[in-house]
């Protein structure tokens, strides 16, 4: 098993029995939730996915197999994997039970130690088909040279740039990094983050990139460097895309003039950005008003122009650095994360320091969205 704990759903209306189980379970590692019907097993469904279900067939009002039903018939909830308890042996019963795609049957009688043996070997199995899974599909993008994280920062004369991402339960996410250089002055930094999770969110990261890349090559052939401008632009077009209806998108649209020492910004529902001043020993907010990439046609942006003094910082970042995974759920506190960057930073400030004193603390256990920052510094 994993560093962090796995969480088990225990659905069972004889408390004692569960009580009596979850002691076991969690003795061996794993956190328990606990229902006593249907009803209550669905309002926690409703909070936390665990990681498997065990639910005992013989309950009031609504069985086993009731249950199992909603299960199937719910996108999500379908997936986790289901073991029934039961006290009973009928054959045609347990069929039942596994044409409702249940993975075993485990009887009430079975001791401790092999039942929680048992559940472990379920979860390896899940885990080992998923890392497959993963691998398969990271080939598969790999082989057709897709990627939405580049392999480095570029290097600018002046400046030190650099880059983290970190996704999702490690399934490629929503989160997209591009550094494009328009010429030996100009660079734009883009940082976006699809709407929603892992592989459906990672699909679609690739059509916004390519309008991204499209719209800006076309603008600077043109002469348009503003990135609202160009960013009104990738909007309009993604508006009129109806393979992206209603897949939206976050975007920080930064245009580096390495030559004027100058950030020029545009942002679409994106995080405020996090600026500091070396010299006024400032920590400062750079906010845009732009909405989600794809929410409406007619949407408009504004650019701001942050001045870059030797030992200026600005932290551009995704959400999965602000939402953080909790007992009581998935919480977002960005002033907690900018806090943790106002102490971090000093004189002799680096991305390493930052690296090691604040990102590295970002696991498996708490991690609740994919993580991206770019990391911009005047030398």
């Amino acid at each position: 098993m994993s560093d962090a704990k796995r969480t088990i759903l225990i659905v069972e209306d004889n408390i004692f029995s569960s009580m009596v189980l979850q002691k076991a379970l969690e003795n061996e590692g794993y956190k328990c939730l606990l229902a006593a019907d249907v009803n209550a097993a669905m309002k926690i469904l409703g909070q936390v996915l665990p990681d498997i279900i065990l639910s005992d067939y013989e309950m009031p009002e609504q069985n086993g197999f009731d249950f199992r039903e909603h299960l199937i018939n719910h996108p999500v909830l379908k997936n986790i994997p289901f073991i029934f308890l039961t006290s009973h042996t009928d054959q045609a019963l347990m069929l039942k039970g596994l044409r409702m795609h249940a993975i075993d049957f485990i009887s009430k009688d079975t001791p401790f130690p092999m039942l929680v043996s048992k559940v472990n070997s379920v979860l390896q199995v899940v885990r080992n088909q998923q890392e497959l899974s993963v691998q398969e599909l990271k080939k598969a993008a790999e082989a057709i040279n897709i990627k939405s994280i580049p392999k480095e920062a570029p290097v600018i004369d002046g400046y030190e740039i650099n880059f983290w991402h970190q996704p999702f339960q490690n399934y490629p996410g929503g989160d997209f990094i591009d550094f494009i250089k328009a010429d030996d002055t100009h660079t734009f930094i883009v940082l976006g983050d699809v709407m929603g999770k892992k592989w459906k969110a990672w699909f679609f990261t690739f059509g916004y990139l390519s309008y991204i890349r499209s719209v800006i090559r076309f603008s600077v052939l043109n002469g348009e460097f503003n990135p609202a401008k160009i960013l009104k632009n990738i909007n309009e077009l993604i508006c009129m895309d109806e393979v992206l209806t209603d897949i939206f998108s976050s975007l920080s649209l930064l245009m580096l003039d390495a030559d004027a020492n100058k950030l020029h910004y545009s942002g679409a529902g994106d995080l405020p950005l996090l600026y500091f001043n070396k010299q006024n020993k400032d920590a400062l907010k750079v906010q845009s008003t732009g909405l989600l990439l794809g929410f409406t046609k007619d949407t408009e942006y504004d650019e701001q122009v942050i001045n870059m003094e030797s030992g200026d910082q600005l932290f551009v970042f995704t959400d999965g650095l602000i939402d953080l995974a909790g007992e009581q759920g998935k919480k977002s506190d960005y002033e907690l994360f900018a806090k943790k960057i106002s102490n971090t930073k000093s004189n002799t400030f680096s991305f390493e320091k930052i690296n090691s004193k604040i990102l590295s603390g970002i696991t498996d256990h708490n991690q609740a969205d994919d993580a991206s920052l770019i990391f911009i510094k005047k030398i």
